[in-house]
């Protein structure tokens, strides 16, 4: 496979795991599987939540795309690669920059100011229905005001 596609690839896999962890949040997390969630939308009492979990399936099912496809780097490892690249922009911007699981780096950037407004607004509702702005790296516009 050439670097061209891999690299179409990669860029495909980051949106569009934007947009379907955005479903995956709004539909299942704030819905059958709420039981699990709902420990991230309460006070941490320890450096894990239950809700961890939602981020080792998606590692393990990164690491298993990209063993899968290593042997000649086919569409299945950059496929892997990008959920893995996501995973890594969450950390960072999600549990780092927004939660401070570890020391907080503050930014005066427009955007990063936005998605944490968006994201506070998130959590401001501590229950299963109520919440808004369900995704990681888009937010409506009000926020970014």
């Amino acid at each position: 496979m050439s670097w061209y596609y891999a690299i179409l690839i990669l860029i495909f896999t980051l949106s569009g795991m934007e947009l379907f962890s955005w479903a995956l949040h709004k539909y299942l997390f704030h819905g059958p599987l709420w039981f699990i969630h709902k420990t991230h939308h309460q006070q941490r009492h320890g450096f894990f939540e239950l809700n961890d979990v939602f981020s080792l399936a998606f590692a393990l099912i990164s690491l298993a795309l990209m063993w899968y496809g290593q042997t000649d780097f086919n569409v299945y490892f950059w496929i892997g690669l990008g959920i893995s690249f996501y995973g890594f922009i969450y950390f960072i911007f999600h549990d780092w920059f927004i939660h401070n699981r570890f020391k907080a780096f503050k930014s005066n950037n427009r955007y990063l100011k936005g998605i944490r407004r968006a994201h506070k607004m998130h959590h401001k509702s501590t229950q299963k229905d109520g919440s808004e702005e369900f995704g990681l790296l888009v937010a409506s516009k009000k926020f970014f005001k």
